[in-house]
């Protein structure tokens, strides 16, 4: 079967990201099948899809649906309409079915499938595409079929793959040249799956509580094959890459071992380390922690259901500083308890964290499957029921979004290192030009001088 996969991901703030997910889906399918990859960041979208459907008459068109809006409470950009124009687009030039998935497809799938009138629907782990391709092969209804939803069963639960996973990359071509131009940054995971509670996160429900880990050498050969391809920074894409910090460090000392000469980074919990556990990272060749931090208020920490405390930041941020790797906080105000106080208490202490950059964000939208929608639904801040395709935001009683905002750009006085949001339009600028200009990595750094 002729199976075309469609990443429909636009945003290239604060930089582009390569659609690491269709190389696993293409691993499930292929040598069987043929498959061919559509990255609507890296071509010309709307000529390229209707030569694909015209010249190689796809059997089964894949749509990736990375997100669905931009999270941002006060300068909400949905990604919907660019959705709908490309399933318009498919329908206009062949008649095969679309079948949907990816992340925000994952966490809407009854939405997604009314909103685009696809005909099927792939909730969790890519990989459950190929049960589906081998029904339809057959001849055989695929509605029973763990992880696959259709029109008429669009509510299934997402699973995990419990196959084989095999990341396959192709050759460096047109797509990958595009990553490697703006940034030279490349991705891979070392596991799947995570443990916490945070109560605004969807992770747990799209990936599951349990860990399902890749080996550490295979990890690394695959940081081997993107640098050989011209890679020059690997981000690790794990929800959160020191969950586990033991095999987070059996990754880092199978870089070593096989060799990895680029620079790499990850996102981190900012848990109190073991004794020299960030040394044994920069060593390896880590060389940016960005930190969910969310908060420096122990209550508002733990309303949020983190596995850490403002103690444990410090920790973290200590030795990670001390290793000599660059550190960024990611902070997320406006959830439960919020108030004047709690916000006053996270940005002064804010101040303590040398040599970071802070990207803070305003709002915390409410997504199913998670503890906060829970809490939304008793306080009658959300009816059961509701959609929430179009995005809600929670509501603390104590302080408004905007009164947040005003407090941020306060406390930051002009410093560059305060991003609010992802940054907009400046910041794209900024980092674009840079990028011309033969500069590598996620280029955060550059606001620490």
């Amino acid at each position: 079967m002729k199976v075309l996969l469609i990443s429909a991901n636009r945003t290239q703030t604060p930089h582009p990201v390569y659609p690491l997910g269709l190389d696993y889906v293409r691993g499930a399918l292929t040598p069987r099948h043929e498959v061919r990859i559509l990255d609507v960041n890296a071509a010309e979208a709307e000529e390229q899809l209707a030569a694909e459907l015209r010249d190689d008459r796809p059997d089964l068109v894949g749509l990736s649906l990375r997100n669905i809006d931009n999270v941002d409470t006060l300068a909400t950009k949905s990604y919907l309409a660019g959705y709908e124009q490309l399933v318009r687009l498919v329908r206009e030039g062949a008649e095969t079915p679309i079948v949907l998935g990816g992340s925000g497809f994952s966490i809407f799938p009854g939405e997604l499938m009314s909103l685009l009138d696809a005909d099927f629907g792939v909730v969790g782990a890519g990989e459950s595409i190929s049960l589906l391709v081998e029904a339809l092969e057959k001849g055989e209804n695929p509605s029973g079929l763990p992880g696959i939803v259709t029109r008429k069963n669009p509510a299934k639960p997402p699973v995990a793959w419990p196959g084989t996973v095999s990341r396959q990359l192709a050759p460096a071509d047109a797509r990958q040249r595009f990553y490697l131009e703006r940034g030279g940054i490349m991705n891979l995971q070392s596991k799947r799956g995570c443990p916490f509670r945070c109560s605004y996160c969807s992770y747990p429900h799209l990936e599951g509580r349990q860990f399902r880990f890749f080996p550490p050498d295979e990890v690394a050969r695959e940081a081997r094959e993107l640098e050989e391809l011209g890679a020059r920074y690997l981000f690790i894409t794990d929800s959160t890459f020191n969950a586990d910090p033991d095999h987070s460090l059996a990754v880092a000392k199978a870089f070593r071992r096989q060799g990895v000469r680029i620079p790499w980074g990850a996102f981190l919990a900012p848990m109190r380390p073991a004794d020299g556990y960030y040394a044994t990272l920069a060593e390896a060749g880590m060389s940016h922690a960005e930190f969910g931090t969310e908060s420096l208020c122990d209550g508002q920490l733990r309303r949020y259901g983190k596995p850490f405390l403002a103690g444990d930041v410090y920790a973290a941020h200590t030795d990670a500083r001390k290793a000599g790797i660059h550190i960024a906080h990611y902070f997320l105000l406006g959830g439960p308890g919020e108030d004047a106080q709690t916000v006053e208490e996270t940005l002064t202490r804010m101040e303590e964290l040398e040599r970071a950059a802070f990207f803070i964000f305003c709002g915390v939208r409410i997504f199913p499957h998670t503890p906060l929608y829970d809490q939304a639904l008793q306080e009658g801040q959300i009816a059961p029921g509701q959609d929430l395709l179009p995005p809600v935001f929670y509501r603390p009683q104590g302080i408004g979004a905007e009164e947040i905002a005003e407090r941020v750009k306060g406390q930051a006085k002009g410093r560059i290192n305060w991003v609010y949001g992802d940054g907009g339009r400046q910041t794209e600028r900024i980092v674009a030009r840079m990028y011309a200009h033969g500069h590598t990595g996620p280029l955060w750094e550059q606001l620490l001088r």
